[in-house]
């Protein structure tokens, strides 16, 4: 048996960053959705556990493929193998999510290979353990994330958006950032059923008055490239811009896949792509 699955990028609409926990992490809201960029795992049958994967320099055991893969042997049993062939399209720590889409798709994958028959609710527990956006990835492609990012609340309409993502190739650790912010005493919830509103009627202006990354003032601080990022894409046209994540993946949206397009020829030497927005299921 052999199948390949397509591991989706995110964005984060928004980013607002509630407090700071006992556990170290912190308590957020994001508005979270998928888009048109996709890493690749291809699964063989194997009688051992192998990773086989294109990004240089990163040992095998601190990759979250194997570990969604050691993890899901555990439920298996140990005579359980795979080789999964890993193919990457999204940046490496780029608040893009690719690695937590990966070990999302290996948990999905195995459960299939495997014939555990776990449900998406047991995956998104498992997912958790292994990163705080793994859980939006198993059955979701739009969706509003609290908690540290694993309580997952699923939204079915969603919109298609085109969007340009522009990255620096400055790699940034989530870990970081969250330690670079200052957490106000107070926070301004983001109307979430307002902004849903907004980002289907592709109602730019309200969104640039609702959008937020708490993330955005230390990053900018530390890495101003990412901030004329940002501004270069609102002069090429972007209705609205905002880091996603912690970074330094900054994305743009756009009126129309050629909008999206023609700011990509203006961004010089930047990784860039033009990808739209996923669906949801329902959709």
């Amino acid at each position: 048996m052999s199948f390949v699955l397509e591991a989706p990028a995110k964005i984060n609409w928004f980013l607002s960053v509630l407090n700071k926990r006992e556990d170290g992490y912190h308590n957020i809201v994001s508005l979270m959705q998928s888009v048109s960029l996709f890493d690749t795992l291809l699964f063989d049958e194997s009688e051992r556990i192998e990773v086989i994967s294109d990004i240089a320099d990163l040992p095998v055991e601190k990759n979250l493929v194997f570990r969604a893969a050691l993890l899901m042997q555990a439920r298996a049993g140990d005579g359980a193998g795979v080789r999964i062939t890993l193919r990457k399209n999204i940046p490496l720590a780029a608040g893009l999510g690719g690695g937590s889409s990966d070990a999302a798709s290996t948990l999905i994958g195995l459960n299939r290979l495997w014939g555990l028959n776990l449900s998406a609710e047991e995956l998104r527990y498992m997912g958790a353990q292994l990163g705080s956006d793994v859980p939006f990835f198993i059955d979701d492609t739009f969706a509003v994330a609290e908690g540290r990012g694993e309580i997952i609340a699923s939204i079915e309409h969603a919109s298609e958006i085109p969007l340009l993502l522009v990255n620096p190739g400055i790699p940034i650790s989530a870990a970081w950032a969250y330690e670079a912010l200052h957490v106000g005493l107070t926070k301004k919830a983001v109307d979430i059923k307002l902004f849903c509103q907004c980002l289907d009627r592709k109602d730019f202006g309200a969104l640039r008055s609702l959008q937020i990354n708490d993330l955005e003032p230390p990053v900018f601080k530390a890495y101003s490239e990412i901030r004329r990022i940002k501004g270069l894409l609102l002069e090429l046209g972007a209705g609205i811009s905002a880091m996603s994540g912690s970074g330094s993946t900054v994305f743009g949206a756009f009126r129309t896949a050629e909008e999206a397009q023609n700011a990509a020829a203006s961004m010089g030497g930047y990784w860039c792509r033009a990808v739209t927005t996923l669906r949801g299921k329902s959709n």
